[in-house]
């Protein structure tokens, strides 16, 4: 993945949360060939050499699928696609209203469950 395609990606998550007033919720770490976007300290999208792969709840996925250029995420080759990070295009992350209401979709599933308790 060239780093401009990476930088835009970030940029269209960045505009979303904006949108949304949680721009200060969001922050980024590398990690396994890519970097990992956290909302309040949980995983919401993964991006990478396919693209932004937004973390989607199960009843969700159905909608957004429908979209055209929409995938399932696949992190390697022969791997099994992902159940519940999904592939977004660029003309829907650039579409940031939208993009941003995607966003709080998968933000609300996130909080559903809470956070792991880390062991001493």
């Amino acid at each position: 993945m060239n780093a401009t395609r990476k930088s835009g990606a970030r940029q269209d998550l960045e505009d979303a949360a904006t949108h949304l007033g949680l721009a200060h919720e969001l922050r980024f770490q590398s990690m396994f060939g890519g970097v990992l976007a956290y909302f309040s300290e949980r995983p919401c999208a993964w991006i990478g050499a396919p693209g932004l792969a937004l973390k989607v709840a199960a009843e969700d996925q159905p909608a957004l699928l429908e979209i055209d250029g929409v995938t399932r995420f696949v992190h390697a080759e022969g791997a099994k696609p992902s159940r519940q990070y999904l592939v977004l295009p660029p003309a829907l992350t650039h579409d940031t209203p939208t993009f941003a209401a995607w966003l709080e979709r998968s933000l609300q599933a996130v909080q559903k469950k809470p956070a792991r308790k880390r062991r001493p």
